[in-house]
């Protein structure tokens, strides 16, 4: 785990923005639906979604992608999705 951050473990059977999502809401202390504007603002203004998603998807062959990393801001956190399935909020 990353000093000063908080670490939801891999996302097993959600996709990455889910888990970006649902971490943010863990984070804020509310449910995933409540997680919307105008209180919060929308993960679709930040990422887009789907990129993100097929960003960590397998290749067409079924092979995993590489241990790749994205940092962005969102709701007022560093957030960090890594391939391995890793959410990590600063």
């Amino acid at each position: 785990m990353e000093e000063g951050g908080d670490r939801v473990d891999s996302w097993h059977h959600r996709t990455p923005s889910q888990a970006v999502i649902e971490a943010v809401a863990d984070a804020e202390g509310v449910a995933p639906t409540d997680l919307c504007p105008p209180t919060y603002e929308s993960l679709h203004d930040v990422v887009d979604p789907s990129a993100l998603d097929d960003l960590f998807a397998p290749r067409h062959n079924g092979i995993p992608r590489g241990n790749g990393r994205i940092t962005f801001q969102f709701c007022g956190y560093t957030v960090m999705v890594t391939g391995d399935g890793n959410v990590t909020l600063e």
